[in-house]
């Protein structure tokens, strides 16, 4: 597809956990290309053709968002992943947006990294065109499906997707919603938009790929 990935920073590791703003379903391999990162995804990716498969096949960890109670069994998966020494990855907004705007980020599956008493690592991801401006052509939002997503990527002549990895925050003694107000803030400074109180209504109804 001919992505130009530029990474400012490193990941942080081991006890690390990532959460990033989540635009696309590039998302998730522009950060396994610079990671490895294991990911927190809902479970109809798994049925994806060739897709589904090349997401499990990196660690993914699925998630039934229908059944309430399942992101306890998804927070005990984690917290092994991150005793094995494994970086696992979250995005908390929940959805996808456009890269114009930041989404309030939930909390709830920041637990095992409380609990290992570890790190909350921001990533802000950012799509550009070669020349610098800002590209939506990634974005898989409202009514895109996704072969429609990839024609329109593949139609392009080439696209930078930019990763800048934040200063990692502590985990320890905090509660999971003061550290995704947090990382929410900071990944909201990277890209230059407004604070929360002020940022756009504007939302999209895309379901996350990875929550």
């Amino acid at each position: 597809m001919n992505f130009d990935i530029r990474m400012k920073g490193t990941l942080h590791h081991p006890n690390v956990l990532v959460v990033a703003n989540h635009v696309s379903w590039v998302d998730i391999f522009a950060l396994h290309a610079v990671g490895p990162v294991r990911f927190i995804a809902k479970s109809e990716i798994a049925r994806w053709p060739l897709l589904g498969r090349l997401v499990a096949g990196v660690g993914t960890l699925f998630i039934e968002r229908e059944r309430r109670h399942d992101t306890h069994r998804v927070n005990q998966q984690v917290s092994q992943a991150l005793a094995a020494g494994d970086i696992v990855a979250v995005f908390p907004e929940g959805t996808v947006t456009d890269g114009t705007t930041l989404l309030p980020f939930k909390g709830s599956l920041l637990q095992p990294i409380v609990d290992a008493s570890g790190h909350v690592h921001p990533v802000a991801i950012r799509y550009r065109t070669p020349e610098g401006a800002q590209s939506l052509v990634p974005a898989y939002v409202e009514d895109v499906t996704f072969l429609g997503s990839l024609s329109r990527i593949c139609g392009e002549p080439a696209l930078v997707v930019e990763l800048t990895a934040l200063m990692p925050l502590p985990a320890h003694g905090k509660h999971r919603r003061e550290l995704a107000r947090e990382a929410e803030a900071s990944i909201r400074a990277a890209l230059a938009l407004p604070a929360s109180d002020s940022a756009p209504g504007r939302r999209v109804d895309r379901e996350s790929e990875a929550r």
